[in-house]
């Protein structure tokens, strides 16, 4: 569903997120959100960086080694240098992305987004991750990427707020699925999910807050069962691994560890 308005007073996982990276779009009720969670799981700044530094290198190993030129970033969240397309585009100028996302908030902050190479392409569409065919059939998205040619479907630290219930009929591994079977051979999933894995008595504590209180509504996973988002794909080496172990370009900050950051990652090939 696609908000409808920003309410200032509530706290939202985009401007939470924007928080932890040291951003500067938040409101008090977002800081408190954030401060609240940080006193759960002091790890989380550290966290959100890790997720992030993953995200460049993936990214680049994509348009580098594997020569992906197209992006979709679903669930992109505020702008925050560099963004997914300055990554890939640093690499390959010719690269076209199309970021989307159902926050008003980030919609206003689009336009930060739409900036990037003369050979390349950039846009963002204003849809429901909910709702496949208003992204992959969207005449906008057509507009900017061929679906008949390769693209990274990027995923980051989105699948955790969606929760597995009745309410909407559907699961996040069925709607994961739609995605990519709108892909074609050759395409790539790029995955980053928390977990409780590394450190259950943290990861107990934040299972039992209220999600209405810090903006945090969604659903904590396991390796076996984030492991089943990529069924059928053919996982990059190092394979699903906490994101400060995929493919490190230097030395993991020692503050790093399993339990601080307590998420997994992934990169996977369509067949």
């Amino acid at each position: 569903m696609l908000e409808e308005q920003i309410d200032p007073n509530k706290p939202d996982p985009a401007r939470v997120y924007d928080w932890f990276l040291g951003g500067k779009t938040s409101y008090p009720a977002d800081e408190q959100a954030g401060q609240f969670i940080s006193g759960i799981w002091p790890g989380v700044k550290t966290a959100a960086r890790t997720n992030r530094a993953f995200i460049h290198r993936a990214i680049r190993w994509l348009a580098q080694e594997a020569g992906v030129r197209q992006f979709l970033d679903i669930g992109t969240g505020i702008p925050t240098e560099p963004n997914l397309h300055q990554t890939a585009q640093s690499v390959a100028p010719e690269s076209r992305i199309v970021y989307t996302d159902n926050r008003l908030i980030v919609l206003r902050y689009a336009e930060a987004l739409m900036t990037g190479t003369p050979e390349g392409r950039t846009d963002y569409l204003h849809a429901d991750f909910f709702d496949p065919p208003s992204i992959v059939d969207s005449p906008r998205l057509a507009e900017v990427l061929d679906l008949g040619q390769p693209i990274a479907l990027c995923l980051n630290a989105l699948l955790h707020y969606i929760a597995d219930n009745a309410e909407r009929g559907v699961t996040a591994h069925e709607l994961v699925a739609e995605y990519v079977r709108a892909l074609p051979s050759g395409s790539y999933l790029v995955v980053t999910h928390v977990t409780g894995d590394f450190d259950p008595v943290t990861w107990g504590r934040i299972a039992s807050v209220d999600g209405a209180a810090t903006g945090q509504m969604g659903q904590i996973r396991g390796e076996a069962e984030i492991r089943r988002f990529f069924d059928g794909l053919e996982l990059v080496e190092p394979g699903l691994v906490p994101p400060q172990d995929w493919r490190p370009d230097g030395p993991v900050p020692p503050e790093a560890t399993h339990a601080t950051v307590s998420m997994w990652a992934g990169v996977a090939r369509v067949p």
